[in-house]
């Protein structure tokens, strides 16, 4: 609803109570859910549920798995989801690496691709290596024919989420941009099997309308991609700001470029943001911080079970927090920051002052936010772990003592190198499964 006394858009309710049912059809996992549960649930009642269950069955997102004994009557049948009919991308977008995963939909990784890469090489570069990328993810794992369409109740989800954007950038601009992409996806000639590599073909587009029903996609069950790369950016329009390092990005319409060029939907957020959606999703619960620590800095923070972005997308710009006044010059040009001390300190080899700033910095969080676990991760920590949560905690654990409070856990964060990937194809998948935040 939009407002108070605003009508229920019925495709968007629908949608929404098909999305509760997919969500705990995902965390029942194989042993499945009967329907009589699935009611008690979400509070819908016995008809609604199987009203939903049978779309999700003929959509092919729903299986029978097998009969669970009653405490009275027939046994109940259980419903279970169907991980493989459909999939997202998630792409990790570093400084000097590509990574795309492909998941299923219970999450599950099921296809991996990495290549090097300079961000600073430009957009044609830096867009054909992430278009390779995710084509050659979904060439090896997702075999079918173009042209299946998205499943209905998916297909839904995908809408109310574009509506979304249309709402937030301006029906015109993102009502061409769509049109081209799916043009593009509804017209390529492809065959049926792995997509081939390369660039997508170059040249105009063929006019006319565009087809009525679930949008196509290249793949038939990619459901859409998510980007993750280093801020600061607007998530929500998918345009790219003064990226840290990386001035000349400033303004570039990320997602809409990609969107073209991939033919499916795209979804943009910095990497920790990801990283922290990812965490959620899997099981992390609470209030968190997620520290990254690779060829930069940054946190993800989840406060109360949701990924707080800000009111300008530009929540988590922890790396450049400045520490030590008139310190060493950042890239950001700031001086004193976090990440220029944790860096320096990496680049001269001793890893335990750069876990020693990093818990301070650290400590400034755990003080402004009274989070419940500090989760490190990122190639820098994943070299040595072990030094990194030791000084981090040895950091906290002083702030503790301080302060007579407990002492907040650090630990690092599971996912190991994937994790801002996973994070990124949760992006996409979050809708469908009635989370916001993705």
């Amino acid at each position: 609803m939009s407002g108070a006394g605003a009508g229920a858009n019925l495709l968007a309710l629908r949608s929404h109570n098909a999305a509760l049912v997919l969500d705990l059809l995902r965390t029942a996992g194989s042993d499945g859910i009967s329907r009589l549960e699935l009611a008690e649930r979400t509070g819908l009642t016995p008809q609604a549920v199987s009203k939903i269950t049978a779309r999700l069955r003929e959509d092919g997102l729903a299986a029978e798995a097998g009969r669970r004994a009653s405490t009275g009557g027939k046994p109940r049948t259980v419903l279970r989801l169907v991980p493989e009919a459909g999939h997202a991308v998630g792409v990790h977008l570093d400084r000097d690496e590509v990574r795309a995963v492909l998941v299923d939909l219970r999450g599950t990784v099921v296809g991996e691709r990495r290549a090097a890469l300079d961000l600073g090489a430009g957009a044609g570069a830096v867009l054909t290596a992430v278009t390779e990328a995710v084509r050659a993810t979904v060439a090896d794992e997702v075999r079918m024919p173009v042209g299946d369409a998205v499943p209905a109740t998916v297909a839904d989800a995908v809408r109310a989420t574009a509506t979304d954007a249309v709402r937030a950038t301006g029906a015109d601009a993102v009502r061409a941009t769509a049109t081209e992409a799916v043009r593009a996806t509804a017209t390529e000639a492809l065959p049926a099997g792995p997509l081939p590599a390369g660039p997508l073909p170059a040249g105009p587009l063929p006019a006319g309308p565009l087809p009525a029903g679930p949008l196509p996609a290249h793949a038939g069950s990619l459901l859409g991609v998510g980007v993750a790369l280093p801020g600061p950016l607007d998530h929500v329009r998918g345009v790219l700001h003064r990226v840290t390092g990386f001035p000349e990005w400033d303004g570039f319409p990320l997602r809409e470029a990609l969107a073209e060029r991939l033919g499916v939907p795209v979804v943009v957020d910095k990497d920790t943001n990801a990283a922290a959606l990812g965490l959620a999703a899997g099981g992390e619960g609470g209030s968190f911080a997620y520290l990254h620590l690779g060829t930069g800095l940054g946190a993800g923070l989840v406060i109360g079970g949701s990924v707080h972005r800000g009111a300008r997308t530009g929540a988590g710009e922890f790396g450049h927090q400045v520490i030590q006044l008139d310190g060493p010059p950042c890239t950001c040009g700031d001086r004193g920051c976090v990440e220029a001390l944790c860096l320096g300190a990496v680049a001269r080899g001793d890893v335990e002052e750069a876990a020693r700033v990093l818990g301070a910095g650290a400590a400034n969080l755990v003080g402004l936010l009274d989070i419940d676990v500090v989760l490190l991760g990122g190639r820098t920590v994943a070299a040595t772990p072990e030094a990194f949560v030791r000084g981090v905690g040895a950091v906290l654990g002083a702030r503790a003592r301080r302060t007579g409070e407990d002492a907040v856990p650090v630990r690092v964060a599971p996912g190991g190198g994937r994790v801002v990937a996973v994070g990124a194809a949760q992006l996409v998948l979050g809708p469908v499964f009635g989370r916001a935040d993705g």
